[in-house]
């Protein structure tokens, strides 16, 4: 694949605060990309060097192959986690306005922006003032701000705080609609869930520097705990007599089957276990077998724990 979205030893520090320390991450063209990290990790900040609001203090950065200059900002869109709305002025007014400073002329601001607002059943806020709107309101008309020039890379710090359950699938549907239709996205969340549904690969950040990068099923199988659900035949767990080297850790009984799992001690891996239980004198019928990785969200927390060793 082609990386559209390059950093390569990004720092930077606000006095004596170093809130990057060369950081290098490469985006894909067409990826979803997961940008993680705790509170005060660095995420903010590299984002807002990616958009050329601050300068780093070294490092290069690229986009699309070329060294990122300000000509760029129009094929980018940025949706910060602090919206910047301005609340007196009116919707459709203070949109116009923001279309115009991503090139848009105004016949197509328009069109774009009455394509959106239909989209997204905004057409009745057109005259209405930022503060007369819902926090999720305004939220959907940032987004189709946002989105309106059709940015190559769409960048989004926390898209769905705020949100109610049916506004976020919304949101969510339009950003994978967007992702199909070839719109580069990197996500900043701390929403494991949406990290696990959405995106190919990940970045995380913590005290300033990388400590997590590449493919998300990469990562998690890194991280994995040598467990395995194996799914037998209706049958007594305790009547397995299972081998030293997979302990069991815990199971259940249905009418239907057993579902056993056991920790694979010396990471040689379920093949012999499985061979064993078709050899055993009690021999259980196998219907699947499946290595549980983990969770996303324990990864963050036991990486961010400083539990593992990076």
């Amino acid at each position: 694949m082609t990386k559209l979205l390059e950093t390569r030893r990004i720092s930077k520090t606000f006095g004596i605060h170093q809130a990057l320390s060369e950081v290098s991450i490469q985006v894909e063209k067409g990826s979803i990309f997961g940008l993680l990290g705790p509170n005060g990790a660095g995420k903010t900040t590299l984002i807002r060097i990616i958009n050329q609001i601050i300068k780093p203090d070294s490092g290069e950065l690229y986009f699309d192959g070329e060294s990122l200059r300000p000509a760029h900002h129009k094929r980018i869109g940025y949706l910060p986690e602090e919206r910047g709305l301005y609340r007196t002025m009116k919707v459709g007014e203070q949109a116009l306005y923001l279309a115009g400073l991503k090139g848009l002329k105004s016949d197509d601001a328009k069109n774009a922006l009455r394509y959106w607002f239909r989209r997204l059943d905004m057409l009745s806020w057109w005259d209405k003032k930022v503060e007369e709107l819902s926090k999720g309101m305004a939220q959907k008309v940032q987004f189709a701000i946002t989105v309106l020039h059709h940015p190559e890379l769409l960048i989004l710090d926390e898209p769905f705080s705020g949100f109610d359950p049916v506004n976020e699938g919304i949101i969510r549907d339009e950003l994978l609609e967007l992702h199909r239709q070839g719109t580069t996205i990197i996500f900043s969340t701390h929403r494991m869930d949406t990290v696990e549904e959405l995106c190919q690969d990940i970045a995380m950040i913590d005290k300033s520097r990388l400590v997590l990068n590449g493919p998300l099923h990469y990562i998690k199988r890194q991280y994995a705990r040598h467990q395995w659900e194996i799914v037998l035949s209706p049958t007594d767990p305790n009547s397995l007599n299972l081998p030293e080297d997979y302990p069991l850790i815990s199971h259940q009984t249905t009418q239907t089957h057993t579902l056993i799992i056991v920790h694979d001690r010396h990471t040689q891996g379920i093949n012999p276990l499985l061979q064993w239980l078709t050899r055993s004198s009690s021999p259980a019928s196998i219907i699947s077998v499946r290595e549980l990785l983990p969770a996303m969200k324990d990864i963050f927390i036991d990486v961010a724990k400083n539990t593992y060793t990076l």
